[in-house]
């Protein structure tokens, strides 16, 4: 990472979240600005980003904020690395595991609730007139 800092505007733009998110995020304890500027705005770094990213892709999953939290705070863990010795590294890549299983298994759920939807959509159009078609 070179280093670079971005106000929350830009950060919002990168991870398609609004700014009342981001802030909420904070507000919780999920992430918090790197920096702040001379005039007081948060200013944000790429690692910022991406704990972001984590926590857009864990909520339309349905995993709370307590399990977002436990799952920054593990890989957080896990990337700084010192200290672990191989039982507590196995212990957390297994919490990890787990995350993984239940985010594959919400997955399989939304694509049983997307074909049902597809299907539904797909019985609208056929009861509409061709002219009607797109």
């Amino acid at each position: 990472m070179d280093g670079k800092h971005m106000q929350i505007g830009e950060v919002a733009a990168r991870t398609e979240l609004s700014l009342r998110t981001i802030r909420h995020y904070e507000e919780t304890g999920l992430v918090v600005p790197s920096a702040r500027s001379q005039g007081g705005f948060r200013l944000y770094t790429e690692n910022d980003v991406a704990r972001l990213m984590v926590i857009r892709r864990m909520k339309p999953l349905g995993f709370t904020l307590e399990q977002m939290r436990d799952l920054l705070d593990l890989t957080d863990r896990l990337d700084v690395g010192t200290g672990l010795d191989s039982a507590e590294r196995e212990a957390l890549l297994e919490r990890v595991r787990g995350y993984e299983q239940a985010a594959t298994e919400q997955v399989e759920k939304l694509r049983v609730q997307l074909a049902r939807a597809e299907d539904f959509a797909a019985t609208l159009r056929g009861r509409l007139p061709n002219a009607d078609r797109r």
